[in-house]
Parts: C-alpha cells; structure tokens; sequence
C-alpha cells in the first residue's frame, strides 16, 4: 500500500478577494504525473501512490512549459502523485508550492486501490453506472458536486495574481472547470485530463457591463510524443472522472 501522506508545506497567502471567480486573470489546472497505479489502471482517489520514472519524466517536460507561462502562484494538492509534480514544476519554474488537501482527487470509497477489472467483478451495478457516465453514490467517497464544493472553496482564497497554477486530478479539475464555467456536474463537455496535461482558463470582460465570466482557453495541452491526449470514450469504457 502507498505510504501515509505528509503534511505539505504552504505559505502565507495574501488577502483573497471575496468573489471566487475574480482571483486570478489565468488559472492553469495541471494534472500529475503518471504512477503505477495510473499504468495499472488502478483507482487512486485519496490514496497516495507516488510518480513512478514515467511521471517524473513527464513532469520535468511539462515544467518547462509551464515555467514558459511564468506563473505567479503555484498551489497543488497534498496527495504524494500531486505535490511530487508541483515540486518539479516548482524547480524550473523558481516557484515554491503551496500545499492545498481541498485540491486532492476526488474520493473513491471502497473502490479506492483496486483496478477496473476487479471493480467490473466485485461490483458490477456500480461499474455499469461509472461506464455509462453516472455518479456513483453507492460506493461511498464523494459525489461530484462534493469534490466541486470543495475545490471551489480552496480557489475562492487563493490571492488574486496574473497567472495561477493549479497541480490537481483529472475529475477535480474537471469539477472545477465545471464550476467556474456554471456547468453542471453532471454535464461533460470535457474529457479527462491525461497525465501532465492542463486545462487554462482566462477571466474575461463581458458585454452589456456583467461581471467579468471564466472562459475555456484550452484543454489537455501539454507536451506532444511521450504524453499523448486520451483517446474518445467508447461505450463502456473509461468514464469521464477517472484517474485511474
């Protein structure tokens, strides 16, 4: 089993403005490098797998792009997978992180650390529902709207700066992202986010004098050749909130 995780570093953070969409003008929604578990399709959730060389790999590729945006705050979860990236990202980037627990993946229940094959068999409702898309409450762990709440909170505070990044999971970002486009958690116009790849929002102006909104300015960018975009979902495979 992964090892206990470790209380992660932060920092004093400025006074946050009230308003949770008008706390940076750009926010970059990193996804971690890939682990074991990632390879082995193998649910995480909270449990705390760190990168294996592939993701570290990745990660190194992916800082220097992130460094290229030259980010102003960088903020990740404390889950091991998370923070390693966020470390990485921070060294080429001469950027420390901040350690933020509301931005780890989304709970699993008693799903957490078992593959997708042996979930399809130990519970077989449950994976129909998660295949075709659906929240799945009778698992335990957290429902969308849960994980959106709570990553939404941990955004509302962070100081207002030009550009933020964010070293998340696939269905938080997702959440996220679907929270501060006033989407609705169970809507998914957007796929999972592969390994080291990021969604970048912008806060923009609006016409007839409303307040500025969040816009989607890309999704799954990253590094082309080692890291590719998932491939589309077909039926009854590979829901839309997994970071597996």
């Amino acid at each position: 089993m992964p090892p206990p995780r470790r209380t992660r570093p932060s920092a004093p953070r400025p006074q946050a403005t009230a308003d949770a969409v008008e706390v940076a003008r750009r926010v970059i929604l990193l996804r971690h490098g890939r682990t074991a578990w990632n390879a082995q399709r193998r649910f995480q959730g909270h449990l705390d797998p760190p990168l294996d060389e592939v993701g570290r790999t990745q990660a190194y590729e992916v800082a220097t792009l992130i460094a290229a945006l030259r980010p102003d705050l960088l903020v990740s979860s404390d889950s091991a997978r998370a923070w390693q990236t966020a470390e990485i990202v921070g060294e080429v980037a001469d950027l420390p992180p901040h350690g933020e627990p509301r931005l780890r993946e989304r709970g699993l229940g008693h799903w957490e650390g078992l593959t997708r094959e042996e979930v399809a068999v130990k519970y077989p409702d449950e994976y129909a529902d998660w295949a075709a898309g659906r929240d799945v409450s009778r698992r335990g762990g957290e429902s969308r709207d849960e994980v959106a709440a709570r990553a939404l909170a941990a955004f509302g505070e962070l100081p207002a700066v030009p550009t933020a990044v964010l070293v998340t999971h696939s269905a938080t970002a997702m959440a996220l992202t679907n929270a501060l486009l006033g989407i609705a958690q169970h809507v998914h116009p957007l796929g999972p986010l592969a390994n080291c790849h990021w969604s970048e929002l912008s806060l923009e102006p609006t016409d007839g004098g409303h307040p500025p909104a969040w816009r989607l300015r890309g999704h799954n960018l990253g590094t082309p050749g080692t890291v590719l975009p998932l491939p589309i979902r077909l039926a009854g495979e590979d829901a839309s909130d997994a970071d597996a």
